[in-house]
C-alpha cells in the first residue's frame, strides 16, 4: 500500500467523523434555538460527505452491490462477534455503565443489520426481487427494523414515536 493510500483512507477516517460531528453539533444548535447554525453544520456535513465519499471511491473501496452487500455482512459479524463483546466487557470492568449500554445496543442492532444484509445479498444471489418495505430506525439505540415501527423498541423500550424513516 502505498502512502497516498494510507492518506486517502486516513483522509476517509476523517471526513467521515466529521460529517457524524457535525450532524450532533447540528441538533445542538437546533436545540438551542441556534437554526442558522444548524444550517451551516448540516451544510458542512454534507460537504464532508461528499469529501469521505470522494475518498472512498479513488481507493476501491465502492464495487459491485453484491459485493458491497458481502463487504457489509462480514463488517456487521466483526462487529457483534469480536468488537462490541469486547468494548463491553473492558466498559463493565472499568464500571462505564453509559459505554457498556452504548456498545449493548450498538452490539445487538448489528445483529440486525447483518441478517438485513444477508437477506439483501440472498435475494440478489438467487435474482429474487426484494420486499419493497420500509426502514424504521429508533432514534435512541438505532435498532433498525422493516415495516411499521414497533409499539416499543424491544432493545431499547423506547415507544414508537422515537423511530424515523430515513428515507
Amino acid at each position: 500500500m502505498t502512502k497516498t493510500d494510507e492518506n486517502l483512507k486516513t483522509a476517509f477516517t476523517g471526513e467521515s467523523q466529521a460529517n457524524r460531528r457535525y450532524l450532533a453539533f447540528a441538533k445542538k444548535a437546533e436545540e438551542e434555538g441556534f437554526t442558522q447554525v444548524a444550517k451551516l453544520f448540516k451544510a458542512a456535513a454534507e460537504a464532508e460527505t461528499v469529501h469521505a465519499l470522494n475518498h472512498l471511491r479513488i481507493t476501491g473501496q465502492i464495487q459491485s452491490t453484491l459485493k458491497n452487500l458481502n463487504i457489509a455482512v462480514s463488517g456487521e459479524r466483526f462487529e457483534f462477534n469480536e468488537m462490541y463483546p469486547e468494548y463491553i466487557d473492558t466498559a463493565k470492568k472499568e464500571g462505564n455503565k453509559q459505554a457498556a449500554w452504548s456498545f449493548d445496543v450498538a452490539n445487538q442492532v448489528e445483529q440486525i443489520h447483518a441478517k438485513l444484509f444477508a437477506k439483501a445479498l440472498d435475494a440478489l444471489k438467487n435474482k429474487k426481487p426484494m420486499e419493497k418495505v420500509d426502514y424504521h430506525v429508533c432514534s435512541v439505540c438505532g435498532n433498525t427494523v422493516e415495516g411499521e415501527a414497533p409499539d416499543k423498541c424491544p432493545i431499547c423500550g423506547a415507544p414508537r414515536e422515537m423511530f424515523f424513516n430515513p428515507i
